[in-house]
């Protein structure tokens, strides 16, 4: 994590804790999705890849990244800039020029150069969706549930998806449950 851009270590950490999609359902999210009172964030029907509509609870980490994130909003927005991503980065107009902020739509070369910098050269985006997949299974959270949570529709693929090389640079090895903090992966 510490070798990536400050504005992409939410991102990872986020797909990395809920196993969504990074480029379709993690950099897309906007605020509307994300209710910091019931705890859960939302992903509409039709708005997946699948196309079903599915929730995930917050975890201690998980509420800690996105009150951090909203503050972060709520401070633009007392200066009169409205951001509705969650996930966002601070780009100048021109050379020299004034930040504001844009959404994040993609960022597969600063991960990779983060993963190689940590030692981990290869690993991809999609591995963070595998790990969270692993660690779910592993805290002993039943398939069915595993599966709602991360989208996977079918046995196969959810299956192919826990017995794929991970991404363990250092090997998390405890289990997760809402509320419980877990490790990070790689860096």
């Amino acid at each position: 994590m510490r070798h990536l851009p400050e504005e992409l270590r939410p991102v990872v950490q986020f797909a990395y804790i809920t196993g969504w999609r990074a480029k379709s359902e993690v950099i897309t999210l906007e605020w509307r999705q994300i209710d910091l009172k019931a705890g859960e964030i939302r992903l509409e029907p039709g708005t997946t890849k699948n196309k079903a509509g599915r929730t995930f609870p917050f975890t201690i980490e998980l509420r800690t990244l996105l009150e951090a994130q909203h503050a972060e909003h709520e401070r633009l927005n007392k200066q009169g800039v409205v951001v509705p991503w969650v996930f966002y980065r601070m780009v100048a107009e021109g050379r020299r020029g004034k930040k504001k902020p844009q959404p994040i739509t993609s960022f597969i070369k600063a991960f990779k150069t983060a993963c190689r910098k940590a030692g981990c050269p290869g690993r991809l985006p999609h591995d963070m969706r595998r790990s969270a997949v692993r660690n779910l299974v592993r805290a002993g959270v039943p398939q069915s549930v595993a599966m709602k949570l991360t989208g996977h529709k079918t046995d196969s693929v959810f299956g192919a998806t826990t017995s794929c090389r991970l991404m363990t640079c250092e090997s998390p090895s405890n289990g997760w449950t809402p509320g419980r903090r877990r490790p990070h992966g790689c860096g």
